[in-house]
């Protein structure tokens, strides 16, 4: 969250804002989900701010807020936000390790140079005639020195294996907020922006490697209609169930998102269209076996299907392309009478 929030959020006003955060949710008819809440404290901590400002028109219009409303308005403004802090907050700890360092690195340089100066101190006596005591003193200073030395450079050591586990920490926690920034909160499947990024990288490396690359979109049919009757909550049961199975047969290599509401995008590096067919037939005999009770009731569901729509990716053709193929192909599913998949490369043919 924004620092004024989570000033707000931790202060003797959380509780009146958290009140008012449900009051005005129940005003507006938006289910109380925790993605809902935090966009709505988001609202209320920072009135004037891009969030609110969209959240309220939203509202003037009229328009009711869905679940994929909140996860459009989510995926804008609080990703980016957590993200902007989070990367805020590692540059200030870099930036102090590196001042620490940098103070180590000077002291050493100066201990260095301060036993240089006594070294050609000692070299000059040296060429003179000297006393036992001088000659004993100027023993004891060299030692002295050199100790001091030792001091400077065991101290860099220890500063320099400090801030290596420190910035090794760092490099974790950034990559952790990486992945939860490019993961889908609701499905745990990769989220459009971790799609996008996905689909032009292994573009490139097909077109290295001169391989096959197929592109799948999936959607539940009757999504609409399912949540109206059944409510949003026991429709996210629903994006997670068939998440899950779409999960399984999506591992890596092959990379499965929530592309948006209830359509899902999959890519298969490497695979042709019969081989993905072969895939996604299977999940969506799968899906379509299984009958679904409401959790929280345990009332009987019903089955639940996808229709889907794949493409093999042609040489050099660009991701929009290959993912619009894919997805006339889906509507095509749809128009004859859905919970089917339809390969795009198969309806190119017949015209």
């Amino acid at each position: 969250m924004g620092a004024a929030v989570q000033t707000k959020i931790r202060g003797p006003e959380a509780y009146a804002l958290a009140r008012q955060a449900l009051d005005e949710m129940e005003k507006a008819r938006v289910w109380p989900t925790p993605l809902n809440f935090e966009l709505w404290l988001h609202h209320l901590g920072d009135p004037h701010g891009a969030l609110a400002r969209e959240l309220s028109r939203i509202i003037a219009s009229g328009d009711t807020i869905t679940e994929e409303v909140s996860e459009t308005l989510a995926a804008e403004y609080l990703p980016r936000m957590r993200l902007s802090e989070d990367i805020y907050d590692a540059g200030a700890v870099l930036t102090r390790e590196l001042a620490s360092v940098t103070q180590a690195i000077t002291d050493a340089r100066n201990a260095q140079s301060a036993y240089g100066e006594h070294l050609s101190d000692a070299s000059r006596s040296l060429n003179a005639s000297v006393s036992a005591d001088d000659l004993g003193a100027m023993v004891a200073t060299l030692q002295s020195a050199t100790l001091k030395v030792a001091e400077d450079n065991s101290a860099l050591e220890t500063r320099l294996a400090a801030s290596t586990r420190e910035i090794q920490v760092l490099r974790e926690h950034l990559d952790q907020v990486r992945r939860d920034a490019m993961t889908d909160a609701l499905t745990n499947l990769a989220n459009r922006k971790a799609f996008d990024e996905e689909l032009e990288r292994l573009c490139e490396t097909a077109d290295r490697e001169r391989s096959p690359l197929t592109l799948a979109v999936v959607d539940i049919d009757h999504f609409k209609a399912f949540n109206d009757t059944w409510g949003h909550q026991t429709g996210d049961q629903v994006l997670r169930y068939v998440a899950s199975v779409l999960a399984r047969i999506g591992r890596s290599p092959r990379v499965a998102a929530r592309y948006g509401g209830e359509e899902f995008a999959m890519i298969f590096p490497a695979e042709s269209a019969p081989i993905v067919f072969s895939a996604l037939e299977s999940a969506r005999t799968e899906i379509a076996s299984r009958s679904l009770r409401r959790r929280s009731t345990n009332e009987e569901l019903g089955s639940v299907t996808v229709s889907a729509g794949l493409a093999q990716r042609q040489p050099q053709e660009a991701p929009v392309s290959l993912f619009e193929r894919a997805d006339a192909a889906l509507y095509h599913s749809k128009r004859s009478g859905r919970n089917r998949i339809t390969i795009a490369e198969s309806l190119e043919e017949a015209a």
